[in-house]
């Protein structure tokens, strides 16, 4: 019992101990330099396969600028993690909290180098709504976990990658992970902490969540702004009020008792990223760093609510993927071509 209140309470901590197939768990390290010209999301994670001869670990790399990814697999058995803390190994390359080191010699790319991390942003979490997921975090019959690590850190370091050289120093980074069976049948992922506002950061997103044997659309979003989270979502009483989707933009808007938040965010090329089924990691994740979102947030009783922050933000994540009409259908949004 203790391992699993624990884990719940430190969603960065590692999950898999136990854990029968199908199971997977990924970590997602977000970086951006500082003239914003370069671009990287490393994602080391494992999959647990019925067929243990199938079961494996991976390192997925994601160059946002060129919109090309690459998965690096290794056997399971050069996974480690620790009880205790978030530190993960994988191969050569190891991942924490603080301070992550690459050395991925492969034909296709070599990646080497040591960055570190501060000015770490935590999601501010209770005993009661640890982190992200709120209260579902308790559940276990969740068919995927999401799991916020850093909202916004500073990053230090240089990293090389196929022979050229690429300072991180000044730049700014995120981190978070999932964990669970399976990615849900559709989402829509927002982040961006490139904000008008030095600091801030937002996290938006809306899946498909099974639920005994129906499902519904589960939401959550969080805007850091002014030393403080303000979250809307489902387990706040949040809905959505709007999502419209289309090839060139998501418009997605959320609105709690006292507080409501409005999104538009443009569409941008990416990288095909590895995602988990209940049968194997595939190429089926399309993942954008490149797009721009605009925001609105405002707060207050009911219809008379107070602007509380209006801006943009730069090198955003967007994930739109899946089967979108089951995502959409509950809230009555809307598919565009």
């Amino acid at each position: 019992m203790i391992p699993y209140v624990r884990g719940v309470l430190h969603p960065e901590l590692y999950h898999g101990r136990g854990k029968e197939a199908p199971y997977f768990e990924g970590w997602y390290f977000k970086l951006v330099d500082r003239p914003e010209t370069r671009r990287y999301a490393f994602i080391p994670g494992i999959f647990k396969h019925q067929d243990p001869g199938k079961s494996h670990c991976f390192v997925q790399v994601l160059d946002g600028n060129a919109g090309r990814s690459w998965y690096h697999r290794y056997p399971a058995s050069e996974f480690w993690a620790a009880e205790d803390a978030l530190d993960v190994r994988i191969g050569d390359n190891r991942f924490t909290r603080d301070r992550i080191w690459l050395d991925i010699h492969r034909p296709e790319q070599q990646v080497s180098g040591e960055l570190a991390f501060g000015q770490v942003t935590h999601w501010q979490g209770s005993p009661l709504s640890p982190g992200a997921m709120g209260w579902f975090g308790w559940l276990p019959i969740m068919e995927c976990y999401h799991g916020v690590v850093s909202l916004d850190h500073a990053i230090e370091g240089q990293l090389t990658v196929d022979g050229h050289a690429i300072d991180l120093t000044g730049g700014r980074g995120y981190m978070e992970k999932d964990w669970g069976r399976s990615f849900p049948a559709g989402w829509v992922w927002l982040q961006t902490n490139h904000l008008d506002a030095p600091g801030a950061s937002l996290l938006a997103t809306v899946a498909v969540v099974p639920w005994r044997r129906h499902y519904f659309p589960g939401a959550i979003a969080a805007l850091w702004y002014g030393g403080k989270l303000h979250r809307l979502a489902t387990y706040t009483g949040a809905r959505v009020r709007e999502l419209v989707i289309s090839t060139r933009e998501v418009q997605l808007v959320i609105e709690g008792r006292r507080d409501r938040l409005e999104i538009v965010a443009t569409r941008s090329q990416g990288g095909i990223l590895h995602g988990p089924s209940l049968t194997e990691m595939s190429p089926r994740v399309a993942e954008s760093l490149t797009g721009e979102i605009k925001l609105r947030y405002l707060a207050g009783r009911g219809q008379r609510k107070a602007l509380v922050f209006e801006g943009a933000g730069r090198n955003a994540g967007v994930e739109v993927n899946g089967d979108l009409r089951k995502l959409l259908r509950p809230l009555h949004g809307v598919l565009k071509d």
